[in-house]
């Protein structure tokens, strides 16, 4: 790395002259549009080579050649912000193994499924940060895993600083592409409100507006319409494969990808997420008419998620070897930027630059 995660978040006093540099590099408003190839969106980081939500991901991603890295954020006891892949921390962090919090371990129910574990919203950001992260499936990603146990779980405004360090000294913008998880549960059983907490935290960054280089997304529709109503930042409804959002239970998602239902999402979001194979199909790897669709009720379209392991492709790409050898993806993911999408989810930063040539510009 050009420089340490470190050392600089030790440069914290360059922060405040970062934000009107940061927007002086502006490319275009918050899409950050390129012309010839599609954004690319770290997922997690680079998740395919670190830990994934760690700093050390953010910041390879970024040196790789990422337009845009996504935290899932979900909240602490005392209502701070934090990257996680889910509330319960246990698939990827050491809590299960510390006696401490032992008595911490609990049985909830998130979107209709029980899970028991360990959740963020039961510990203070003190008790936290003596947690460390740990790859979540490191039998597909044992090179990754090899840094287990090195890095603490960050808060946004963390990941905030890094990406301005980085502006600063890569000349470039970054934009940051942020989740809430469950932000509907969250209310329901904790009291706790992810949405005014998003809110407090772009104004705080100057990020409220509707050319910052930010996309807020969610699974959900009501915190999106809430969002929408305080803040002019672009919007993003993900999509996933079967079902519908939580908090709408009589919507369902092959409903809301048809043209009458892209335009309904088009009044209150800027872009939807879908999963890839909503854009292409998995086996013929033809497009679908989405992309298309969906561009003509005004959204963008980022699919997710481009990944290049066997344990994550159809079978009909896998290579002859393990969960962690490396499959056909190259002509996944070929398919998938020729459907037009205006951008990718992907766990393989590296490889994604070679793809498509973007050589971090």
């Amino acid at each position: 790395m050009v420089r340490s995660v470190l050392v600089s978040l030790a440069m914290g006093a360059l922060l405040m002259a970062v934000p009107a540099a940061a927007d002086a590099h502006t490319d275009g408003g918050s899409t950050m549009a390129h012309s010839d190839r599609p954004l690319i969106i770290a997922h997690r980081g680079a998740s395919g080579e670190r830990p994934e939500h760690t700093l050390a991901a953010y910041e390879l991603a970024i040196e790789l050649g990422a337009d845009f890295i996504e935290p899932d954020l979900v909240v602490t006891k005392d209502l701070v912000l934090v990257s996680r892949h889910e509330n319960e921390l246990s698939g990827t962090t050491d809590v299960a193994s510390r006696e401490d919090f032992e008595d911490r371990r609990r049985t909830k129910t998130i979107d209709g499924r029980q899970v028991a574990g360990w959740f963020a919203e039961d510990f203070t950001l003190a008790e936290l940060r003596t947690l460390r992260a740990r790859e979540r499936v490191g039998n597909i990603r044992p090179s990754s895993a090899a840094y287990n146990g090195l890095y603490q779980v960050p808060t946004f405004a963390e990941i905030v600083q890094l990406v301005r360090v980085k502006e600063a000294e890569l000349g470039r913008t970054i934009g940051l592409y942020p989740e809430l998880k469950h932000p509907t549960l969250m209310l329901e059983q904790e009291g706790i409100d992810m949405v005014d907490l998003m809110v407090t935290q772009l104004r705080q960054f100057n990020f409220d507006r509707e050319d910052a280089p930010v996309f807020v997304q969610v699974f959900e529709v009501g915190p999106l319409q809430r969002l929408n109503r305080r803040v002019d930042t672009p919007l993003v409804l993900l999509i996933a494969p079967t079902g519908g959002p939580y908090d709408e239970p009589d919507m369902r998602w092959a409903d809301m990808i048809t043209p009458t239902g892209l335009a309904e999402i088009a009044e209150y979001a800027d872009g939807i997420g879908p999963w890839l194979g909503h854009v292409i199909g998995t086996d013929s790897l033809e497009p679908t008419a989405l992309v298309a669709d969906a561009h003509a009720a005004g959204l963008q379209v980022h699919p997710w998620t481009l990944r290049k392991e066997n344990g994550f492709l159809p079978a009909s790409l896998q290579s002859a070897g393990g969960p962690a050898d490396d499959g056909d993806y190259r002509r996944l993911w070929t398919a998938a930027i020729a459907s037009g999408a205006d951008g990718f989810f992907t766990d393989n930063t590296r490889e994604f630059v070679e793809l498509i040539g973007a050589g971090g510009e």
